[in-house]
């Protein structure tokens, strides 16, 4: 784990515990990695509801809800895929927000999509924002990567998310 990586988890755990929200983690590609990064944490325990891999279609629909037709026309590694992931995790595990991976670690092609593409989510309760990235490497590399992201977008979005005193997200 890199420092950045570190600074990220910790970043989420203490603006979510100060902010008293929860999250959820679904993962594909970083299969479990985000969700072991913030347990990692001292604190963890007041923040993290929990985590579902869902490396297969079928599990991604019946673990997380997303949609069967969305998975058969677009794939795994789809924006949408993800949204619907992230929703999925915030809803099944009760938290305020949901943030989720999917994509191609390699080291082929999957569905038409470069190995390095991936997409993550981070869902609350009003709206939903996906995020595109391209990483280079191998396997381990691109779900760091991945794990990175992912956390960096969930702390910007407790750090930056609030509407004033309220802390709405």
């Amino acid at each position: 784990m890199t420092d950045a990586t570190a600074d990220a988890a910790a970043g989420v755990v203490a603006e979510a515990g100060r902010l008293g929200r929860t999250v959820a983690t679904a993962e594909s590609l970083t299969a479990g990695l985000v969700a072991s990064t913030l347990a990692g944490v001292p604190g963890a325990s007041t923040v993290l509801q929990g985590g579902i891999v869902a490396y297969q279609l079928s599990a991604k629909q019946h673990l997380l809800g997303v949609d069967a037709e969305l998975l058969a026309r677009a794939g795994a590694v789809d924006p949408r895929v993800a949204a619907a992931m992230a929703d999925g995790a915030r809803t099944a595990l009760d938290a305020d927000l949901g943030v989720a991976t999917t994509g191609v670690a390699g080291p082929s092609a999957h569905g038409g999509k470069p190995v390095g593409t991936v997409f993550t989510a981070i869902s609350t309760a009003t709206s939903t924002t996906t995020f595109e990235h391209h990483f280079s490497g191998d396997r381990a590399a691109i779900r760091q990567a991945a794990c990175d992201a992912a956390l960096t977008e969930l702390f910007d979005k407790l750090s930056r998310g609030t509407n004033g005193e309220s802390g709405q997200l």
